[in-house]
This record gives C-alpha cells, sequence and structure tokens, in this order.
C-alpha cells in the first residue's frame, strides 16, 4: 500500500486536474489486471491454467485514430491464455488492459475480456472504463442537421456478463451494468436545454437482467464459421441505485462463413431498444463508430432505438497482411414503428489487417469508411469490428 500511494502522490504532483482521476483509475485497472493473471495461474479443482497452450502476454506502445478521437497515444497490455488443459476443446481466452491519450485532451482507460473455463460450461466477459472525455451532440433524431455543440463528461462504465451453457452451444446469462456520468460540461440554452436532454446535468445508472445466447464460432477474434446469436435484456431501476428506470433489449446476431482460401464473409444484424421511461443522454441508441456504422461520428445520430445490418468480406492480401471490404446500412427511431428505410443512413469501406499475434489471430485493424452526406473517417484499432 505504502507503494501505492507513492505512484498516487507522484499523479497528483505531475499531472493535470483533468487527468488525476483517470491516472488513479488506470493504477485501479493495473492492480486489476495483475489480480486477474494471478487467480487464473492459481490451480483450482475444476479449471486450471495450462502452461503448455501457448499462453502470452504482451506489453506494446498504441497509436490509434477514430473519427472521435482524432489520433491518440498510450500503452495496451494483452494476456491470452487456456483455462483448461483440453484447450483444444475450447476457445482461447482473454484479458486486454488499454490506456489512450489523445490529441484533444480525452483520456480512455479500459480493461475488457473473456474467459472461458472448463468446457465453456462458464464464460466471463467484462468491459471496465473511465473516460475524460470532449464530445459532440448533434440532438436526438434521425434527422439532425450538421449542426453540432461541444460538451464534455467524465465517464465510469463497468460491464459484467456471466454465462452458463445449458446445451450444445447454448448459454443462459446475468449482465450487470453500471454508469456513472459526472462533470456534464454542454452550452447553456442550447440543444440539450432545448430537447431537455435526461442526464443532461450527470447521472447514475445500474442495472440487472438476462440473456440467452448461442455461440458455436470457431475462434474468438476472428471467426471463419459459426454462428452468434444473442437475446440481451437489462432493466434499470432504483431499487438498485439508478437514477433512472428504464430497460434495454438487445438483439446482436452474426454468421461467419468460410469461402475458402482463408476468405471470409461476416454478416451482423444488430437491434437496439429502450422503453418503459425516460432514457438518459449516453444510454440513448448511438449511431457510428469503430465497430458499426464506420464513417460515421459515434452519436452522430442518437435515438430510443436503433436498427444495424452490416457485411464484411476478409480474405489475405500478402503474406500475412489481410484486407476487408466492408458495408453498412441502419438508423435510429424514436419507435421500432417509425423506421423508414428511405431515411437509412449507409456506409462503406475497405481496411488492412496487420498480424499482431499470428497464433491468436489478432491483428492491428485500419478501416477507412465513408458514409452519406459527407461522413467518413479513418480507425487504427485492435480486433475486428465484430
Amino acid at each position: 500500500m505504502h507503494f501505492i500511494r507513492r505512484i498516487l502522490r507522484m499523479c497528483n504532483s505531475l499531472i493535470s486536474n483533468k487527468l488525476k482521476k483517470g491516472c488513479t483509475f488506470f493504477l485501479w485497472l493495473f492492480l486489476s489486471f495483475g489480480t486477474v493473471l494471478w487467480l487464473h495461474a492459481q490451480p483450482v479443482a475444476d479449471t486450471v491454467l495450462d502452461k503448455k497452450a501457448g499462453n502470452k502476454i504482451m506489453g506494446f506502445p498504441v497509436v490509434a485514430k477514430t473519427i472521435e478521437t482524432g489520433w491518440s497515444a498510450g500503452l495496451a497490455a494483452s494476456f491470452t491464455f487456456h483455462l483448461s488443459k483440453k484447450h483444444h476443446a475450447q476457445r482461447t481466452s482473454n484479458v486486454q488492459l488499454l490506456g489512450l491519450y489523445s490529441f484533444k485532451k480525452q483520456l480512455v482507460v479500459a480493461l475488457n475480456g473473456s474467459q472461458y473455463f472448463k468446457n465453456e460450461k462458464y464464460v466471463l466477459n467484462q468491459q471496465i472504463s473511465y473516460s475524460s472525455f470532449p464530445d459532440k451532440f448533434w440532438g436526438i433524431g434521425n434527422s439532425t442537421s450538421a449542426t453540432y455543440e461541444n460538451y464534455s463528461f467524465n465517464q465510469y462504465y463497468i460491464s459484467l456478463h456471466l454465462l452458463r451453457k445449458i446445451g450444445s452451444h447454448w448459454f443462459i446469462g446475468i449482465p450487470f451494468e453500471m454508469q456513472n456520468l459526472l462533470q456534464v460540461q454542454y452550452l447553456r440554452n442550447g440543444l440539450f436545454d432545448q430537447q431537455a436532454v435526461p442526464g443532461k446535468n450527470g447521472y447514475k445508472v445500474l442495472g440487472l437482467g438476462a440473456s440467452l445466447t448461442f455461440d458455436n464460432r470457431n475462434h474468438a477474434f476472428a471467426p471463419s464459421a459459426g454462428t452468434y446469436a444473442q437475446l440481451y435484456f437489462n432493466h434499470f431501476d432504483d431499487y438498485l441505485g439508478s437514477s433512472f428506470v428504464y430497460s434495454n433489449l438487445v438483439l446482436d446476431a452474426r454468421h461467419f462463413i468460410s469461402l475458402g482460401q482463408q476468405q471470409v464473409l461476416a454478416l451482423q444484424a444488430y437491434s437496439c431498444n429502450n422503453f418503459g421511461g425516460a432514457i438518459p443522454l449516453r444510454s440513448l441508441a448511438s449511431l457510428g463508430g469503430s465497430t458499426s456504422m464506420r464513417g460515421y461520428y459515434s452519436g452522430r445520430y442518437r435515438d430510443q432505438n436503433q436498427l444495424v445490418f452490416q457485411a464484411e468480406y476478409r480474405r489475405p492480401l500478402y503474406k500475412s497482411v489481410g484486407m476487408v471490404l466492408f458495408a453498412n446500412v441502419g438508423d435510429v427511431a424514436a419507435d421500432t414503428k417509425k423506421y423508414q428505410l428511405s431515411q437509412f443512413k449507409h456506409s462503406m469501406g475497405a481496411g488492412l489487417r496487420l498480424p499482431l499475434n499470428k497464433a491468436e489471430k489478432l491483428n492491428v485493424r485500419i478501416d477507412y469508411g465513408i458514409g452519406s452526406k459527407g461522413n467518413s473517417g479513418l480507425y487504427f484499432q485492435l480486433a475486428e469490428a465484430f
């Protein structure tokens, strides 16, 4: 503990007030990452870390780019491993730690991962992050103008999802989600006030729910065959300590088709629906980003519901370098009955894949997406979009 306090004092003396919370959170994630590694290394009755299964720890500097952050730099660590001696019968577990600071003075610190336990009887997915983020807001709706307002916020986010196998490739799950939005700053009497955006002054939401998943993909990072389909329900309520009471229903269906000679066609249909009460700002369905509707700024269009379809063709280009072509259509709506095909947004693009871990098919992803009405963007990311 004395060592930790010394690090925190150094952070306080060396960085601005804006980064203090992020530095503290980064240290907490670092300790959490170390704890995860330690726990996975301990032998237990049913699940052990197979030390001969190609477990690998990598730490490396990262340079990334998205429309939302511009160029950013930081550090990343990735731990891939198996939790059973019969590792050939299950997918590779992973834990990833990332810390990025952008030229737009945006700080993102995240711990993500998926662990597949013995015979994949249990699967644990986690996303834990802290963001200090200047952002853009165009208003709510699917036909907002090109004029936006700047705003900023600090956010703590935790998503934990424990799944239990109930049959061949079938899982039931319990998802938990917490989002704490703090220090929101926006233009007074602007769009936030005009549209009376819920949560514009900060909030906390906590939700608990249930899920049903079918998953027979042949790989965790870059599937070449199989199907992933998940129906996900989460309810946010004041008895959990939530500032808003509402429900969220998500359907995420993906299918991967092997075309031979390492060529893959990846398909996804994604539907996000919020109902039952006022939906706070950053829980609204959000169109765009690095994993969906590439070419649109994440949050360019926001509303209660979202529907997106995307397809991606993946193939080798030269030796271990790969390439992709992708196309997307989607939209947001205040009500699922108000979707209109004539208003659907679209984007398309291409990208390169550079191998980071050949054995586990973990790639550096470089994509350029082009949307309608002048929307476009370049992305430098880790792992596939979906």
